[in-house]
């Protein structure tokens, strides 16, 4: 399927103005903004840009507040509960992910559960946030309905995904985020988009049967990562997430994929402040050491480099923030058409002024 190369800065510029358009203040759009492009940059597509305007159906339905003020309800030093009133699960998360950062710097650890919270991207945007100061970093989710307990055909748990990023001194951060499933399922919705199979091991349809149909696998399930241990993994960051923070769980939880009803996921946000462990030089500095043994271990056969976590990503950014992001051309028919109904400039025009406009297939 033909793709458009587009920038960074024409893919900012043109989510801000869409943000905006919404309602968001200038500081909120900026941030849901950006961590969509930031996903683009890593290579994440599946929450990247295209994921525009789910966020915008819900909030053009009310089912997302633009305007809520997170509130901490528990303040128990380095333990906090914040209700995230059915704001913009970006917003509501930078907050509670600063609010962990702060408290380690005063007990060591920090740890905030989040209720009433909305779907918030890629979770390692905002675990990074305590990589920058001198943290590591952790975050968990749960999500809507996307596969059923091992050995059932009925959705009922979330991909539930989870974070983790530590520094690596002179290395880009290790950083790991992943969904509990075979694969995210806005990764289905990336293949459908192109036209493209999915591959078998991800998704059975609703009657239980294996399937390389992408609409078929999203109106089915999507099969957990590891067989039985996915699934487990996955019901323990509902417990963590939904049931620990008062909000909701299971098959209750709504998702992005849906203009209405309230989301009500919930999140668990902890910073370990590496200073009050060890001094954060003396880290740094193993981190490296790990980093480099991962790199020079010897290569299997068919292999011809090894990755660190996090590693992938950081090359991907580089690459991308000079060549562009590659857009399937109906991901950006679908986001022209829904701008032009807002009212603002479509992207395609958009990105004319940003010198992004190379066609590839």
């Amino acid at each position: 399927m033909p793709t458009t190369q587009l920038s960074a800065d024409s893919l900012s510029e043109f989510c801000i103005n869409a943000y905006l358009a919404l309602g968001l203040s200038r500081d909120d759009s900026e941030l849901v903004a950006d961590s969509l492009v930031q996903a683009d940059l890593w290579g994440h597509q599946s929450h990247g840009v295209m994921r525009t305007f789910w966020y915008g159906k819900r909030i053009q339905s009310g089912a997302t507040r633009v305007a809520a003020v997170p509130e901490l309800v528990i303040d128990g030093g380095a333990v906090a509960v914040m209700d995230g009133k059915d704001g913009v699960g970006q917003v509501v998360v930078r907050r509670a992910m600063q609010e962990a950062i702060d408290r380690s710097k005063l007990h060591g650890i920090g740890a905030v559960a989040v209720r009433n919270s909305g779907h918030f991207g890629t979770a390692m945007y905002f675990s990074r946030m305590a990589v920058c100061q001198g943290c590591i970093g952790f975050l968990c989710t749960n999500a809507s309905p996307a596969m059923a307990p091992w050995g059932g055909r009925s959705k009922l748990i979330g991909t539930n995904p989870w974070s983790i990023a530590a520094p690596a001194g002179r290395y880009a951060p290790m950083m790991l985020d992943i969904a509990n499933t075979a694969v995210a399922r806005g990764k289905l919705y990336v293949a459908g988009k192109k036209g493209e199979a999915i591959p078998e091991g991800w998704a059975i349809d609703s009657d239980g049967r294996p399937t390389t149909d992408a609409a078929a696998g999203i109106l089915g399930n999507i099969l957990p990562m590891a067989g039985h241990k996915g699934f487990a993994v996955a019901t323990m960051m509902d417990v963590l997430s939904g049931i620990l923070s008062g909000s909701q769980f299971g098959d209750a939880v709504v998702g992005p994929y849906v203009a209405e009803g309230r989301s009500g996921v919930g999140h668990l946000v902890i910073a370990l402040d590496i200073g009050s462990f060890r001094p954060l030089e003396d880290f740094n500095a193993d981190a490296e050491r790990l980093v480099d043994s991962i790199r020079n271990n010897p290569l299997a056969d068919g292999s011809d480099r090894i990755y660190y976590p996090g590693e992938p990503e950081a090359q991907a950014e580089q690459v991308h923030r000079k060549t562009g992001v590659e857009i399937p051309a109906d991901t950006l028919a679908e986001l022209d058409e829904a701008a032009s109904a807002m009212g603002i400039l479509p992207l395609s025009v958009l990105a004319q002024t940003h010198g992004g406009t190379g066609r590839s297939s």
